[in-house]
């Protein structure tokens, strides 16, 4: 793998160039294992349905991009963004993610996330209650879910 870094979820949306859907998913087992700190530190707050029993995967792929966290009975993306995060081009992958696919997402920064852990939270229970749930009868058609080696179970 000669040294590469994983790219950012943000360098996988439009423009991104995404890739195969192989390479794609190749992508998101390596950020899986080489997550940043606020994304660990949300993922250990996330991980195991711990957030109000909601059940969270991490680095999944929609289409062509990788996002952060996913929620799957919500359909909710969550990201958690860098200091090199662009506004606008964020806002325009949202879009495409909400009118592409029909999730809405959640951003947060990672200062927020080191900083405010609890108010992050917070604000991600509120905005859960909030959505729709996809599956209607409490989930009792939700999709099988992937085994813990393909979530990377740490």
């Amino acid at each position: 793998m000669g040294g590469h870094e994983a790219p950012s979820s943000s360098e996988e949306g439009v423009g991104g160039g995404g890739g195969s859907p192989e390479t794609l998913r190749a992508r998101a087992a390596r950020m899986r294992r080489d997550m940043p700190e606020p994304e660990r530190r949300l993922w250990k707050e996330l991980r195991g349905s711990r957030l109000s029993g909601f059940k969270f995967r991490r680095q999944v792929v929609i289409g062509r991009r990788i996002v952060d966290f996913f929620c799957p009975a919500k359909g909710l993306v969550i990201e958690v963004d860098g200091d090199t995060h662009d506004p606008v081009t964020d806002a325009d992958r949202d879009a495409a993610m909400l009118r592409d696919h029909g999730f809405p997402t959640i951003r947060f920064t990672n200062d927020k996330i080191m900083r405010n852990l609890d108010g992050v939270l917070e604000k991600l229970i509120s905005v859960l209650k909030e959505v729709a749930d996809r599956w209607p009868m409490g989930g009792e058609h939700h999709p099988q879910t992937p085994s813990s080696e393909e979530e990377g179970a740490s």
